[in-house]
């Protein structure tokens, strides 16, 4: 079956601010294909550029990229037109997916539930973002993952210096209404009809701080899976983050993050289409709960690599 999948391209590294977690995921992932016998090889599009990764005749590729320039759609569309198969979702979905305005925007009419935001260009419009959305106030730079560029405006104070911190980051801030509650978080796998929850996840950061030191270093968040929740609850936020996916058009794999409010009720923040790969990450750790182990669940994805449009251009894969 490995030999099937022919040389085997695995993308990290890349030239996002995400670029250290994308080692560690692509490190990872390399190893755990290697040791199902996968003909593997690392290629860091960070100092390798289009034109070395074609001279390198990869069968197919899994992308362990995250952030722009990997997770975005601008590598997928390339790869669209080389005809090059590859893991995850398409250029559109990847597109929409990173852009957490334009994700909002879709799910909204959608009919999904997502918490109230503006899109802000200025430092000007943080007080009447405020007005309209109410204190606390989240800034989000919309192109960002890894929790970078997330800022809480607790105070009207706040919010100009929570908005230059974010536009460090994006030309467009997003400023979002604070949902206070529990963090989860949903894998996802498959595409279209085929798409399927895996268990929800929930996050207990230290002081409700889930930034990117305990995201990805420290061993002090706890992480339950499954989460405590009453099991018509944990099906509706199955199907709202399954919802979610094919709202956006997102296949293969992909991560949606929650919260669930003091009322129990969810709502969505963001799709990843493109998580993290590393020994505290969490798709691994969902699939891990319905006994599928890392390389298990490497292989699964590989295994649903292809063109998404390339037949548009003669290509067949």
């Amino acid at each position: 079956m490995t030999q099937a999948f022919g040389k085997v391209g695995v993308l990290y590294g890349g030239r996002s601010a995400e670029r250290e977690v994308s080692i560690m995921s692509g490190t990872g992932v390399h190893a755990a294909l290697c040791g199902q016998g996968v003909n593997a090889h690392l290629f860091d599009t960070g100092s390798g550029s289009l034109a070395d990764l074609v001279a390198q005749q990869f069968d197919r590729l899994f992308i362990a990229l995250h952030g722009r320039y990997g997770e975005d759609g601008t590598l997928q569309g390339a790869l669209e037109l080389l005809g090059i198969p590859y893991t995850g979702s398409g250029p559109m979905a990847s597109s929409l997916a990173m852009d957490k305005v334009m994700t909002k925007r879709v799910w909204l009419e959608a009919g999904l539930p997502t918490p109230g935001y503006r899109a802000l260009t200025d430092a000007s419009e943080v007080n009447a973002a405020a007005l309209a959305l109410g204190l606390p106030l989240m800034m989000k730079a919309p192109h960002e993952g890894s929790t970078l560029g997330i800022v809480k405006a607790t105070e009207a104070a706040e919010l100009t210096n929570a908005y230059k911190v974010a536009a460090q980051y994006d030309e467009v801030v997003l400023a979002e209404q604070f949902v206070a509650g529990r963090e989860l978080t949903v894998a996802l796998l498959g595409r279209g009809k085929d798409a399927r929850a895996l268990p929800v996840i929930e996050i207990v950061a230290p002081q409700g701080n889930y930034d990117y030191q305990h995201k990805y270093f420290s061993d002090d968040t706890q992480y339950l899976c499954p989460a405590p929740l009453e099991q018509t609850l944990a099906a509706e936020i199955a199907e709202i983050s399954v919802r979610a996916y094919r709202a956006l058009g997102c296949e293969g794999w992909g991560r949606a993050d929650l919260m669930l409010d003091q009322n129990n009720r969810p709502w969505l923040l963001e799709m990843n289409t493109s998580p993290g790969m590393t020994g505290h990450s969490l798709v691994p750790m969902a699939a891990k709960a319905i006994g599928m182990s890392y390389p298990e669940l490497c292989m699964q994805i590989l295994k649903d690599a292809r063109c998404k449009i390339g037949h548009l251009f003669g290509n067949k894969n």
